[in-house]
């Protein structure tokens, strides 16, 4: 029997309902565990915070889609602005907003946690059929040479010059027309979020959607989750919450709500942590961006946002990792990201069909120096993210901005404008030692974030992790976190193929044992 879409917003009257699962978020994490989980025969209720968005809503408008999709509006942030947060908060959650790039869990990064995590069950050959039963259904697929938009050209042509290596990217979309404006929602339904398969599977199968639905709480008693609330609003009036209330009555609770919502409602909730470990080590892939100024037209704006990517220094031996990608630059994100001022921001926004970029994306949590943030709550229950800057995180920053820089320079840019404040520009590699004379603390560098993960980390010892490997918290015996919080590290990959595949190999293992207790 086929489930249903149900907007929050228009519920008049209080809810409350039992039902053998009810998963608070619906992104990567929580669609993927309600389409296994509604496929195995279970009743399944989604609860998201988000609107029910679909593609008449995509309007390709950044002042319309940006307020729409994600959290806080894109105004997220660390507690000290020092980091930008671009995290989604909508029906099908980041997955809504990404650039679709969708990498596996590197061998390597596995191999450190069956190490240092005693996660010894998570091994490429254990993950592969998820991942393969994954990108089976969200048509992924290696990007062709040809469709490199000119943005990406400059960071794969720069790479080869350079000599470093370099890879096309694998994405999941079907039938994509190359517009650019993935990060605003597809209207084309090209992307393969999970708005348009993992949750129409769910439904599908009986599971029943609910938007518009801030959860504030779980009711323990005796070791186990008894309740879910939670309270409607309407998108207009922001997170108020005036509207009806809902009470969810769940045999198992699956949390999904990402690595800084997911750990603050688990905080609210009063949840046991004996240790401490819970909202600790958020791990960021702190980004600082480097553009360049060309004689040709780059048009950043349009084509494949992401096709290219050189993970040349994912594994320096002198200091923290990093992996270079671009970004499509859009006129009101592209401003923000200015550290320009006055004239100098004027010129550099009408540069931009002229401009092209290179992310780099750092790879934190794999050193112990390395803390990585931590989620507390604000008065009112909010999350508030505090992230722990180390002399070993700066030097990498400086050391990404000089090998964007050296891209975009072997590419044939004209000058370099770096994200320092104020920025330096750079018109030849004999200027790149001049980045050692700057400043390194947070707000005199921008950085921004599109990929949150930890705070609810797995490992085998309950004394440094919340969850196991089966993603089952370790103190509350109904309760699973399935969502890119489990992860213990960052990963030097974009996480949301992570995130699939843990989540597809947990959700299977909990149906097998949720229908072995039904048929007792």
């Amino acid at each position: 029997m086929a489930g249903s879409f149900i907007e929050g917003r228009t519920l008049t009257t209080n809810v409350s309902l039992d039902c053998d699962v009810c998963i608070v978020g619906s992104g990567a994490g929580g669609a993927t565990a309600a389409r296994v989980l509604a496929r195995a025969g279970l009743k399944v209720v989604v609860l998201e915070a988000g609107g029910y968005n679909r593609k008449d809503r995509f309007t390709m408008q950044e002042h319309e889609t940006y307020p729409l999709l994600y959290q806080e509006g894109m105004r997220r942030s660390t507690v000290d602005l020092g980091i930008g947060i671009l995290q989604g908060r909508t029906v099908g959650g980041g997955t809504v907003v990404n650039w679709t790039t969708s990498f596996r869990t590197p061998d390597h990064v596995l191999a450190h946690w069956r190490e240092r995590y005693g996660l010894t069950a998570l091994t490429t050959e254990a993950l592969d059929p998820h991942w393969d039963e994954m990108e089976g259904r969200l048509g992924v697929y290696e990007v062709p040479e040809e469709q490199i938009n000119a943005n990406n050209r400059k960071l794969w042509d720069g790479a080869d010059a350079l000599g470093w290596s370099r890879e096309r990217l694998r994405r999941n979309v079907r039938g994509c027309r190359q517009v650019g404006y993935c990060g605003m929602g597809c209207p084309f339904d090209a992307k393969q979020s999970a708005l348009i398969t993992l949750l129409p599977d769910a439904v599908e199968a009986g599971a029943t959607v609910i938007s518009d639905c801030d959860v504030r709480r779980l009711r323990i008693a005796d070791g186990r989750v008894v309740a879910v609330e939670g309270r409607f609003h309407h998108p207009e009036e922001g997170d108020r919450l005036t509207g009806p209330t809902l009470v969810l009555r769940p045999q198992v609770c699956i949390v999904s709500g990402g690595a800084i919502n997911t750990p603050a409602l688990l905080m609210r909730s009063d949840l046991p942590d004996p240790q401490g470990r819970l909202g600790r080590r958020t791990f960021l892939h702190p980004v600082a961006a480097t553009i360049g100024h060309f004689a040709d037209t780059v048009a950043p704006y349009g084509g494949i946002p992401q096709s290219v990517a050189s993970h040349h220094f994912v594994r320096r031996t002198e200091g923290m990792g990093f992996f270079l990608e671009a970004a499509p630059l859009h006129p009101v994100l592209f401003s923000g990201a200015l550290t320009a001022h006055g004239p100098q921001h004027r010129e550099a926004m009408e540069a931009l069909p002229k401009t092209a970029n290179v992310l780099a994306l750092l790879v934190d949590g794999f050193d112990d120096s390395e803390r990585g943030g931590s989620v507390t709550l604000d008065k009112d229950g909010s999350p508030r993210l505090e992230y722990h800057y180390t002399p070993r995180l700066w030097e990498a920053v400086r050391a990404g901005i000089e090998a964007g820089a050296k891209v975009l320079l072997a590419a044939g840019a004209r000058r370099v404008l770096t994200p320092n404040e104020p920025p330096l520009e750079i018109l030849g590699e004999s200027s790149l030692h001049r980045l050692a004379e700057q400043v390194y603390v947070p707000n005199r560098v921008r950085l921004f974030s599109a990929h949150q993960m930890g705070g609810c980390a797995m490992g085998a010892d309950p004394a440094e992790s919340v969850v196991d490997s089966d993603l089952c918290h370790h103190d509350v015996r109904n309760l699973h976190v399935m969502d890119g919080s489990v992860l213990p590290t960052s990963l030097g990959v974009n996480p949301q193929f992570t995130i699939y595949g843990l989540v597809h190999r947990a959700a299977t293992q909990l149906a097998l044992r949720a229908n072995a207790v039904k048929m007792e």
